[in-house]
């Protein structure tokens, strides 16, 4: 009993910190209804017009700011207070859903405005991901980060398991509409929550220093660090090519197994489940290694192939719980390697590009998987997904025994998940790592532990 007590109290231990208890609490709420307008919004869109291809360019417009404004994001997240600025974009955030909220429900909605309201969300996104990212660190501290971002999934992934079941019922009794009503009340949680916090007690670090080049000196900073550069890429590949769950499930759904939007919803929820029981077990751990990032990724890939082959929707349910339990262990050792391996002025860039390379690159992902669905059939994308990412951790872990050979292994506790400031150019202010967690990191690599990181938006949040 006493080691169960352990686990846990390991497991939830940055729910310790009151602003960050107050913000998990927000977010639940907040991003439940998110997820409740995501399902009603593929809907929205296969109501009107009945095909494929419109869902992937609605998809690829609600990103496509991401690729656009997101190392803006960034530094406008490394520059200001982000506290103000997340409350900034929850408010506009709220508007937006109740705009279409009120056109779904006098019927006077059309595709155009879709589309329209689908952009404007991904440039307040383009905002959102990295300043939220960024205040996990300031909230917690360094040394709660890995456990932190690990359970920002697990309560991204519950709010999967509620939203969409909550919009497959809420659309077949009541409608579409009310389902994009629901997420604009439901932004005032996250207005409360980050109300309420004490700003005393946040780590905050000084803000950069306006200059000319910063965006571009983020860039050059990620590129001179191999496990970041590294990491991005991998990212990128499995994000663009691998991640289109958005298009193909509602589509497998309605055509495949000859469902409605309750069976969409329930697609979800499970892949949701799955993904749940895989980020509470990456919060146990202490630090993310490039092991568990190649092996995550691997294992998704070889679960997607079982699911694009599934006959039917219980095969397909049975195959989506351990997609999730992979994908966030992916999504969530990537996060908190590129956190922990960044320093703290340069973090908000540092996790505007891993916005631009995981949900930036969902506009080529989400139309190429709506043309391979009207071409092939609804089974193409996850085919291509499965194959992709495997090919991708093999091509990772070839890399990483490469380096290896080379003399180049990261050194043990230097920096957590093998990271490490790169030196010269980029050293002092802009490239040294932050000493709390560098002194964590070190503590915590005798044990040779793994560890987390978060998938925080809906359809590709994270």
């Amino acid at each position: 009993m006493r080691w169960a007590r352990t686990a846990v109290g390991r497991t939830f231990s940055s729910l310790r910190v009151r602003n960050y208890r107050l913000f998990f609490t927000g977010q639940l709420v907040s991003v439940s209804g998110t997820w409740m307008q995501q399902v009603a919004q593929d809907w929205l869109v296969l109501q009107l017009t009945g095909r494929a291809v419109p869902l992937g360019i609605t998809t690829a417009l609600q990103f496509t700011p991401i690729a656009l404004f997101g190392a803006w994001g960034g530094l406008a997240a490394d520059r200001l207070d982000k506290r103000r600025l997340l409350m900034a974009v929850q408010v506009v955030s709220a508007l937006l859903a109740l705009a279409l909220g009120l056109l779904t429900l006098f019927g006077v909605v059309r595709l155009w405005m879709v589309y329209a309201l689908a952009f404007g969300l991904g440039v307040v996104f383009a905002v959102d991901q990295p300043t939220r990212q960024a205040f996990v660190t300031e909230m917690v501290g360094p040394e709660q980060v890995p456990n932190a971002v690990a359970l920002n999934s697990a309560l991204f992934n519950s709010a999967r398991v509620v939203g969409p079941a909550l919009a497959g019922i809420a659309i077949v009794a009541l409608g579409i509409a009310p389902a994009f009503l629901v997420n604009a009340a439901s932004y005032l949680a996250t207005l409360a929550a980050l109300a309420a916090m004490d700003p005393a007690r946040l780590h905050r670090q000084a803000p950069a220093e306006r200059g000319r080049g910063q965006v571009r000196a983020g860039l050059r900073y990620v590129w001179a660090t191999p496990e970041l550069r590294g990491t991005l890429l991998l990212v990128a590949v499995v994000g663009t090519l691998g991640l289109n769950y958005r298009v193909a499930l509602p589509l497998l759904a309605r055509f495949e197994f000859s469902t409605g939007p309750q069976a969409y919803g329930l697609m979800l929820s499970v892949m949701a489940a799955g993904s749940v029981a895989g980020a509470l077990a990456v919060a146990g751990r202490s630090r993310p290694t490039q092991a568990l990032l190649l092996g995550s990724a691997g294992a998704f890939g070889l679960f997607t192939l079982l699911g694009a082959g599934a006959p039917t929707l219980g095969w397909e349910l049975a195959a989506l719980v351990p997609v999730g339990v992979t994908t966030i262990t992916f999504l969530a050792t990537a996060n908190a390697t590129l956190q922990l391996g960044s320093a703290a002025v340069m973090r908000g860039r540092v996790m505007a590009l891993y916005g631009i390379v995981f949900l930036g690159s969902t506009p080529l992902g989400g139309l190429l998987s709506g043309w391979l669905a009207e071409a092939y059939g609804a089974r193409a994308p996850l085919w291509l997904s499965g194959a992709v990412s495997v090919l991708a951790a093999l091509a990772g872990a070839a890399w990483l025994r490469a380096r290896t050979r080379r003399g180049a292994p990261a050194r043990r506790g230097a920096r957590p998940g093998g990271v490490r400031a790169p030196a010269g150019r980029y050293g002092g202010e802009h490239g040294a790592p932050d000493p709390p967690a560098g002194a964590a990191a070190a503590g915590g690599a005798r044990g040779g532990s793994v560890g987390p990181g978060r998938g925080d938006v809906p359809a590709r949040r994270a």
